[in-house]
């Protein structure tokens, strides 16, 4: 079992910056894949962002490339994402999650954190 606690969410300015952290506890995190999903208010929960165990391949969705970056440390067993020119539409409950294998599929992560709530004020 991994446990997936997400932090760093709160109220930022449109143009404005937020880093999440996502800590994971009962097993290391070096052995799963990483990414960060979102869910909007009445919106299916969509990928952002995700990161190879290994470190060497990111990806991520269209509408947050070049803004967004995702990063982990293994030695901290944990996975970040820095927010930069933040958007109104990037409002939503932001998920991590850890999957066996490397998938920008929802259905492919076997576990998730509670999500942290991120607001972006116009």
């Amino acid at each position: 079992q991994v446990q997936l606690v997400e932090s760093g969410g709160g109220l930022v300015q449109a143009a404005g910056s937020l880093r999440l952290s996502c800590a994971a506890s009962g097993r290391t995190l070096s052995n799963y894949h990483m990414g960060w999903f979102r869910q909007a208010p009445g919106k299916e929960r969509e990928f952002v962002a995700a990161i190879s165990w290994s470190v060497t391949s990111t990806y991520y969705a269209d509408s947050v490339k070049g803004r967004f970056t995702i990063s982990r440390d293994n030695a901290k067993n944990t996975v970040y994402l820095q927010m930069n020119s933040l958007k109104p539409e990037d409002t939503a409950v932001y998920y991590c999650a850890a999957s066996p294998i490397r998938s920008t599929a929802r259905g492919s992560y076997r576990y998730w954190g509670q999500g942290t709530q991120v607001t972006v004020s116009s």
